[in-house]
């Protein structure tokens, strides 16, 4: 007889949502969340670029955040294109009032 027999631990892990085996689960597994750290202030702004258009252009990033996670969010939050380039987000069109929100909503503090 095993430490762990009769207890939690001696059972196969089970999926939270379906219940089955982990093993045999289907389920989506949930998207990660980017990291906010708590009084991080970002600079949030409107550019107009090449041919008349319009980036919306996030700064200030840290070498700790995960700007790849974060893009990804406020790409599908605004249904746009977006990269990252120098530490620097761009998402394509005037999107500020929606990446705002989504940033506050995060944690994070904007200005601009």
């Amino acid at each position: 007889m095993g430490l762990l027999a009769g207890t939690i631990y001696d059972r196969p892990p089970r999926c939270e949502h379906c219940g089955l085996l982990e093993s045999e689960c289907r389920c989506v597994p949930p998207e990660p969340e980017p990291r906010a750290k708590s009084g991080r202030s970002l600079r949030l702004g409107v550019e107009k670029r090449k041919h008349g258009r319009m980036m919306t252009v996030v700064r200030d990033l840290g070498p700790d955040d995960d700007a790849g996670v974060l893009l990804t969010r406020l790409k599908n939050c605004c249904g746009a294109g977006g990269y990252v380039q120098d530490g620097v987000l761009e998402i394509q069109g005037a999107h500020a009032d929606r990446v705002r929100a989504e940033l506050l909503k995060l944690g994070y503090r904007v200005r601009g």
